[in-house]
Order: C-alpha cells, then structure tokens, then sequence
C-alpha cells in the first residue's frame, strides 16, 4: 500500500479524510499545526507530525519516502489580514508542491474551493469549465476589502499557480473543489454557528426561500478525496466537490433546527440586515478587533445567493455515490454535536 502524507489532518476536512483512510487500512502519515486538537488522530491510532507548511525544510523531511501527498491545509475565514492568507494558502501551497517534487513524488492532491468559481448569485448551474471569478464585488469593496475576498483570492491563485507549477514538473495534480462543507466537527463553516444563533433565542435570523444552496457532507467529502487517490488521475483535474444537486438553503437549516429540536426562526429581508451588517463589519475593520464580527457584507449575502454547481465531472471520473442521504447526514451531525455536549 502506498504510503500518504496528509496536510491539515487536524481541519474540518483533513481529520474526516484520515478516519475513511484509516478504515481503508492505507498507510498514512499527518501533519497538523501544533495549536490543533490530536485527540481523533490519536484514537485513530495514525502517525502524526506537527509541522508548519510555510517552512519548507520541515515539508521535505516528512515527505522522504510517500508516494502520494494530499494537501488540505489552509487558512479558512472571512477575516483576518491579506498577508496571512496569502502565506498559508499560496506560499504554503507551494511549499508543498516544491517538496513534493524534491522526492520525485508525481501523485498529489490539493484543496481548492467552489468559492473560486464565484460565490454571487446566480442562476447558472456552474462546472468546472467555468472561468474563476472569486472576488464579491461587495459595496465598497475597493476602499473597504473583506476578509471573505482574501480567502476566495487566495485559493485561486494557488490552483493557477499549482497547476504550472504540475505542469512545468510534470506532475500528476487533481484538485478538489468542496462546496460549503458540514458534519461532525464542523465548527466555521457557518452551520454550527447558525444553530448556537437559534438556541440563543433568535427568532428572526437572515434568509430567503428562492435561494439554493450547495453542500457536502464531511464523510461523503472524504470519500472524494479517497476516490481520486484510488484513481491516480494523470494530468491536470480539477473536480468539484458537490452533492448530487443543491438544496434550498432554507430546508438545509430548518433540517438542522427540527433534527436539534429547536423552533424554526423567522426569515429576515435582506434590505433589513445587511446595512447594520455593513456597519458592524466597518467597526469592527476600523478598531482592528481580532475575532470577526457575528455579522458581516459576506456572511449577509451567502443566506440569500443562489449558489449551484454541477457534479458531473465528479461522477464521471471518480464514479461517486454519497453514501449518506441527506436527512441522515444531517442526523449524524446533530446527534454529534448532542453527544459532545456543543448543543
């Protein structure tokens, strides 16, 4: 069996991916942050290595020996400065490309985001044919950037600087590219975020009825990423991680609000949220705070965009079926969060 080095073991979906690559009995080496939680990786009963990505001498020496390298480390957030995302998503990227490469290692797989494809709303059903268009032209966007831009950007620089980097060396590169991801440990992405705001009280949140949504559940994700290990891609892919079709938002939260036995909220126009959005976004920019605000331009227009991509090409190249429905998904998330206590 070959032997895997994984990035971002301790991530939302690095720590998913390690699980179904332990189960599939692979033989693989993670590395993680050293501020990152290893109690999962520990059960798992998997190699670990802390290591910082944006040091490339530490990459080289983990790398001695792998074959295979899957890379999903990376800064994830809609806040924080453009250097910080910069060096992580892009330098990092690079880093581990270069390492790669050092050992002769042809076979890799990084993280790239639907976010790149654009996250506006639109009717379009998009693939991965589509141009990238990651920036959000927010309100005010050139005088006042937002840190949900600096993720988006950055992700797509890395893709077009990692597939001449694959080129020019001859590598073997598929990207995968998630949809909002949620499940068990699910913590940022926004959905676990959504059910604290209901359980605190709120009884008018921000939404709309005509806007769908795309999502993949962290274990379906998981086997994705084993999919296209299996498969060994030659050349340059890039695939878009999606569920089968995307679901109207509102039924995706309302799902997680029944299944954790909290009422229903009430949905808020967008004209009545997103100025004290603004405004609140813009104050906490101008006092530097350091945790994001709870509102924000980015966080205001993903409840009412329409977001949709085709799985097509996933289905084709890799043969991916879900393994878990959508209802049951959902389930195994609430009941995960129950028997940890984080609702």
């Amino acid at each position: 069996m070959n032997k895997v080095v994984l990035t971002g073991a301790g991530g939302l979906a690095g720590s998913h991916i390690a699980e179904y690559f332990v189960r599939k009995d692979v033989d693989l080496l993670c590395l993680v942050r050293s501020n990152k939680n290893i109690e999962l990786l520990k059960k798992l009963g998997v190699k670990f290595r802390y290591v910082d990505i944006i040091q490339v001498d530490s990459l080289i020496e983990s790398f001695n020996g792998a074959d295979f390298i899957i890379h999903t480390a990376a800064k994830v957030s809609d806040w924080g400065k453009y250097d910080d995302f910069y060096k992580t998503n892009v330098i990092g990227m690079l880093n581990v490309l270069k390492a790669a490469n050092y050992h002769g290692i042809k076979n890799i797989i990084i993280t790239g985001s639907i976010s790149c494809y654009g996250e506006e709303s639109s009717p379009l059903i998009k693939d991965e044919e589509v141009k990238y268009n990651p920036h959000y032209k927010y309100f005010l966007d050139r005088i006042f950037p937002s840190g949900m831009n600096f993720y988006r950007d950055t992700k797509a620089e890395a893709n077009n600087q990692a597939v001449k980097f694959a080129e020019d060396n001859f590598m073997n590169l598929t990207i995968i590219e998630p949809a909002w991801i949620y499940g068990e440990r699910e913590f940022h992405s926004g959905f676990y975020d959504f059910l604290k705001t209901v359980k605190s009280g709120f009884h008018f949140v921000p939404g709309s009825k005509k806007n769908k949504f795309h999502t993949i559940y962290a274990r379906d994700l998981a086997k994705i990423y084993y999919l296209a290990y299996e498969k060994k891609l030659k050349g340059i892919n890039k695939i878009l991680a999606v569920s089968p079709q995307a679901e109207y938002q509102y039924k995706l939260l309302n799902l997680l609000c029944e299944k954790a036995g909290f009422k229903i909220p009430n949905r808020i126009p967008k004209f009545i949220i997103y100025p004290p959005a603004f405004f609140i976004e813009l104050f906490y920019t101008v006092f530097r705070f350091k945790n994001p605000p709870p509102v924000s331009r980015a966080r205001v227009n993903i409840f009412y965009d329409n977001i949709e991509y085709s799985d097509k090409k996933l289905k084709k190249l890799l043969g991916f079926v879900p393994d878990y429905s959508f209802e049951q998904s959902i389930e195994n998330t609430i009941n995960w969060y129950k028997g940890n206590n984080y609702l």
